[in-house]
């Protein structure tokens, strides 16, 4: 297989990314607490050769369900699941360390990487949902600092156990957060371990993802941010003593997909159709952390919104909102212009035709700014059968994809992918 294969793995949030995916997809409302759903979605990413299916998730209600039912079941009984139901496919699992415990979770995903035969990932993420604290009785939610030096001691300690499940000497780890004496109840995977992705563009992030992680799932969403990124990163990893081979820079992706464009576009509009008032110019607030309403959407975004903000109090993705706001400033336009763009889910929107998907994929992958991608349809399951169907074979016959399956851990496909000197 060609050392040029690009990384691609399928999110499956809810039913879709867009907030109308669960009134348009044909499912019931419901789907994503049945387990069929998630085996369904699983097969068709496998016959598509896709790397991993990966699920997003917070231990907390993110959306209003009066408007997008969403995110019930736990995503590591989902991926065992998944796992059970495969043979190729990986398994990413979202877990806060926040709101977990090391020595518990550390055994929990060597299971899952045991059950899955060494298909098992971990992303990280500290979690910067308030309502998660209330869930868990916190007065005080941690301000962003303590959350990422708890959480690199969180992996710290995880990682620690999971090496000395083959060495089989005892972790002796005593620290801030932590005191750890002992060894988990089982040896190492067909992996060694699962391999651990990093969701965050903070500057906390970006050193953790350097030290730590085998992969990172960016939010860039220009060409000239992910390049730069990409770069830092790989750079980064570099002054940690690694390769820059050691971890996939890989940036979400929102697809809407047409046999045209202006098929893609109709598409795109009539799901837009079915957003609540306000909906777009909200969320679009909640990312910057400034109110927009009251604003005129033919004016161009207020400067006010775009000024820099305090990390520790600032309550949303910090790595979100560094990049729609680098984003805002490089386009112009107006605030109307910002809200129908970037307020679709923080993450680069291809609305257009299979080889306009396929041309963003081979551009970024090419030139330096990823590694592949984490997909995100805007509805399942058309949107990931129509990725299969049409934009697979496309990348095929561009030799940046498989047509076969060749390694058989999780570790060995991420570690397939050469970097080609793309950070020069």
């Amino acid at each position: 297989m060609s050392s040029e294969h690009v990384i691609l793995n399928v999110n499956v949030l809810d039913i879709g990314i867009h907030l109308a995916a669960w009134q348009n997809s044909g499912l019931p409302p419901t789907a994503f607490v049945d387990p069929g759903y998630f085996a369904d979605m699983a097969r068709l990413a496998e016959h598509g050769t896709l790397d991993a299916l990966f699920l997003a998730d917070g231990p907390a209600i993110r959306e209003d369900p009066r408007f997008k039912p969403s995110r019930a079941l736990e995503p590591s009984a989902i991926l065992a699941l998944v796992a059970a139901e495969t043979e190729y496919l990986g398994v990413i699992g979202t877990l806060s360390t926040t709101f977990n415990d090391p020595v518990e979770l550390a055994h929990r995903l060597l299971t899952l990487d045991h059950l899955s035969d060494g298909r098992t990932g971990w992303n990280v993420v500290t979690t910067y949902s308030p309502q998660a604290g209330n869930n868990f009785g916190l007065a005080d939610y941690p301000e962003r600092s303590v959350r990422y030096r708890r959480a690199a001691e969180f992996v710290d300690v995880v990682l620690a156990l999971w090496q000395a499940a083959r060495s089989r000497v005892p972790v002796s780890h005593h620290s801030q957060f932590f005191d750890v004496d002992g060894l988990l109840p089982l040896g190492p995977s067909p992996q060694g371990h699962p391999i651990i992705v990093q969701a965050g563009g903070s500057p906390q992030g970006r050193a953790l993802a350097a030290r730590s992680a085998n992969a990172v799932f960016s939010a860039e969403l220009t060409f000239d941010a992910g390049r730069e990124h990409y770069r830092q990163v790989k750079g980064d990893a570099r002054k940690q003593g690694r390769s820059v081979d050691d971890v996939a820079i890989l940036p979400g992706l929102i697809t809407v997909l047409g046999k045209t464009r202006e098929e893609a576009r109709r598409r795109f509009e009539h799901l837009e159709g079915f957003l609540p008032e306000f909906y777009s110019l909200d969320r679009l607030s909640t990312v910057l952390g400034y109110d927009l309403r009251g604003h005129a959407l033919d004016a161009p975004v207020p400067k006010a919104a775009l000024a820099d903000v305090d990390p520790d109090s600032f309550t949303a993705s910090l790595g979100f909102r560094e990049s729609i706001v680098r984003a805002i400033e490089e386009n112009g336009g107006t605030l109307g212009d910002a809200v129908r763009e970037f307020s679709a889910g923080g993450h680069r929107i291809v609305v257009g035709s299979p080889q306009d998907v396929a041309d963003t994929i081979e551009t970024w992958f090419r030139r330096g700014a990823a590694d592949g991608f984490n997909l995100m349809p805007d509805v399942f399951p058309s949107g990931l059968e129509d990725f299969v169907d049409h934009v697979v074979p496309i990348l095929r016959d561009r030799g940046l994809f498989r047509r076969e399956y060749a390694e058989s851990t999780l570790r060995e496909r991420f570690s397939s992918v050469s970097s080609l000197d793309r950070t020069g």
